[in-house]
């Protein structure tokens, strides 16, 4: 499939069909949250056995993710602690040396050194990790500590390539703030440069996808200044405040080289946000804490990993694909779907168990920052944007893609966005509609045992996430007094409010405004500040 058939359509542009798939999201979880009132007006019996069947549904879930919760955080403390420099040298002279090696290194070179004849590989000593950060008002407070973060790193900076993405609009101190960053840091990588994002561009959103994307196709023409060949380079990119874990670019560069096919693959590491957890208000640091377990949980699903936030692509593939799309806010998890049409199905994201920190949603004030972290929910949930893209480009354009796989890849995304919106309200509320409706009713009656027994085991869940986060929690700033600690643990009491006030609220928002057409073409900057 060409470049230019990647793009999502402008609005304009958008017909009666891709409509009716913009609309599906918002028909479909209104629907589910209606059926329990509309069974009961009818059969209440009926609006007892759906609500008991979508319980036992969530019942097993919830165990399967608990186990994974365990399991996910454990495979992650295990890669922080390997030597990833050695299992490089061991798998560019195709040689194990390093003694007490996991398992799978043993595989992986003895795989490697059996294709090496077949394909030209990528040794860990000829990549080239470019690093782009994107910024628009964050602060030297900000993005100091991110640039200190990737130099820390386990790895040979004179293999990095740093590229500062920064806004037009951002004004002035942006700009100031770039430059300084080129200036302090210009000896210590392999090349450091600052790209400007001319503001008001046609065709593009205002967001990060068209920052990044410009950014990169200036890193283009620096490896081709250079000539470097793209193959060898992989890129990443990262927020103003992310800041990537020192075993990160050695596992990114040792997974990217025993890859049987690079060039058909995103790596995506752990979104941790714990860099500010001690200062962000209650109800934000439980929905971080809750957000970073869940992205340990992704990593174990392979089948439903996709790119967010932080993540890494070949260069080359970036190229094919025209890097990221300059259209939607929501560029992360969409260039998985861009990559995957580009090469008619080819493509897979694998997980880099390892964290990249990020900031939990910190503004001035409380008020705000309660605002700020429905904005950033309701950004993340606008992903349902896809559904539509998906079906133009996989049932409605000529395509090779396989037909099974494209199937239940489709049903997965939209099944994602209908529980996002749609769980927690009815695990909550839709019991108390069915013994409403028909109180005498047996099968009724048992809805709260039900509900209880998937309660027990969501408790069991916060206890797990609960003990993980203590363990994973970063040094308690000076400034805060032995009893912060104590909060950290009751802050747990808001997890019922956050996730249906911020994650089901904010998909039904996105979902139905996407419904209206009321577009959001703008990124909304989170505020992230820091405490000092």
């Amino acid at each position: 499939m060409n470049i230019q058939d990647l793009e999502i359509p402008h609005p304009h542009e958008r017909d009666w069909r891709y409509r009716v798939f913009e609309i599906l999201p918002a028909v479909l979880t209104w629907l589910v949250l209606a059926l329990p009132l509309l069974l009961g007006l009818f059969s209440p019996d009926i609006a007892a056995v759906f609500v008991i069947a979508y319980m036992l549904l969530w019942f097993f879930r919830a165990i399967g993710l608990n186990m994974r919760s365990l399991q996910g955080n454990r495979m992650m403390n295990q890669h922080k602690k390997l030597r990833w420099d050695q299992l490089n040298n061991d798998l560019e002279n195709l040689k194990v040396t390093m003694s007490h090696s996991p398992k799978w290194h043993g595989e992986n070179i003895a795989r490697v050194a059996r294709d090496q004849a077949q394909r030209k590989r990528v040794k860990p000593s000829e990549v080239i990790q470019a690093v782009v950060i994107a910024m628009y008002k964050e602060t030297r407070d900000t993005l100091e500590p991110t640039m200190e973060a990737v130099l820390a790193s386990e790895y040979n900076p004179k293999q990095v390539v740093i590229v500062i993405a920064y806004e037009e609009r951002g004004g002035e101190d942006a700009e100031k703030l770039a430059n300084w960053l080129v200036k302090t840091y210009q000896n210590k990588f392999m090349h450091i440069m600052a790209v400007k994002h001319p503001k008001d561009t046609p065709g593009e959103v205002v967001g990060k996808g068209g920052n990044i994307t410009y950014a990169a196709r200036r890193l283009q023409k620096y490896l081709e200044s250079q000539m470097i060949e793209p193959r060898r380079v992989l890129v990443t990119t990262l927020d103003a405040d992310n800041r990537p874990d020192k075993k990160y670019f050695g596992a990114l560069a040792y997974t990217f080289c025993s890859t049987d096919d690079p060039k058909h693959v995103s790596y995506q590491p752990i979104a941790m946000y714990l860099n500010n957890i001690w200062d962000a208000p209650a109800p934000m640091r439980v929905i971080a804490t809750g957000n970073s377990f869940w992205m340990v949980i992704q990593t174990l699903r392979q089948h439903t990993l996709r790119n967010f936030s932080a993540h890494a692509q070949p260069m080359e593939a970036l190229i094919d694909t025209g890097f990221w799309s300059v259209r939607t806010i929501v560029e992360d998890g969409h260039q998985f779907w861009r990559t995957y049409f580009r090469y008619d199905g080819k493509h897979e994201v694998f997980p880099i168990f390892v964290p990249v920190y990020q900031d939990a949603v910190l503004s001035d004030g409380y008020v705000r920052t309660l605002r700020a972290q429905f904005v950033q929910l309701r950004r993340w949930a606008w992903g349902a944007s896809d559904i539509a893209y998906v079906v133009k480009m996989g049932y409605q354009t000529k395509n090779k893609l396989p037909r099974v796989d494209l199937l239940f890849k489709t049903l997965r995304l939209i099944e994602g966005h209908l529980s996002w919106a749609t769980a927690p309200l009815i695990i909550t509320f839709a019991g108390y509609l069915a013994l409403l409706f028909n109180p005498e009713s047996y099968i009724s009656n048992q809805i709260p045992i039900i509900a209880s027994q998937v309660m027990t085991i969501a408790l069991g869940g916060i206890l797990i996430t609960l003990f993980l986060s203590l363990r994973s929690l970063p040094p308690k700033p000076l400034r805060y007094r032995r009893h912060r600690t104590l909060w950290m643990v009751l802050q747990w009491v808001y997890l019922p409010v956050t996730t249906i006030a911020y994650s089901s609220f904010a998909a039904l928002y996105s979902q139905t405004r996407l419904a209206f057409g009321k577009y959001l073409d703008k990124f909304d900057f989170t505020e992230k500040a820091v405490k000092k």
